[in-house]
């Protein structure tokens, strides 16, 4: 019965919370509408989500979204010293491919989205296997080291979360 009225709950609490941020004034109004939204939301999608990703660490969660807004804010002072204090002929972009442990199709998504918005890398496909992901970025001297970044630092952390 409770898996009925709430099928995601995380789903649930995060469309709450982002209600609340959104509408930026905390009223029981403002509450009672974005918790309303959070039941109802997944009660009409849960049709086409037959199989929940599976998080075996939620704690791990806060711990990886703390590393990523630290990774965000220090990569934007980094493309804004290239960007006012590199000339164009010094920029070295590289396309990186890094090939994946990830398996499920949320952690992959997880991890390309994380690659997008830290800003100086962008993801730009999956390989048909997904077994690999292309990234772009602004300015390295070292791909490699980038792509064991990204792995060391991203990826084996969604391993902790989605087994």
């Amino acid at each position: 019965m409770l898996t009925r009225l709430i099928p995601h709950p995380l789903l649930s609490l995060t469309l709450v919370l982002v209600w609340l941020g959104l509408v930026n004034t905390f009223t029981l109004g403002n509450l009672i509408l974005g918790t309303a939204f959070g039941l109802v939301i997944p009660m009409l999608t849960a049709a086409y989500w037959p199989n929940r990703p599976r998080i075996a660490r939620p704690l791990k969660i806060a711990e990886y979204m703390v590393i990523v807004l630290w990774d965000i804010v220090v990569a934007n002072v980094q493309v804004a010293m290239i960007i006012l204090f590199r000339r164009e002929p010094n920029i070295r972009s590289h396309w990186i491919p890094i090939p994946l442990e990830l398996t499920s199709a949320e952690a992959i998504t997880v991890l390309a989205g994380t690659i997008t918005m830290t800003p100086g890398t962008v993801s730009a496909t999956l390989s048909a296997d997904g077994r690999c992901i292309l990234v772009h970025c602004l300015h390295t001297d070292d791909p490699d080291a980038v792509r064991d970044e990204i792995k060391t630092r991203y990826e084996r952390r969604l391993l902790e979360i989605f087994p």
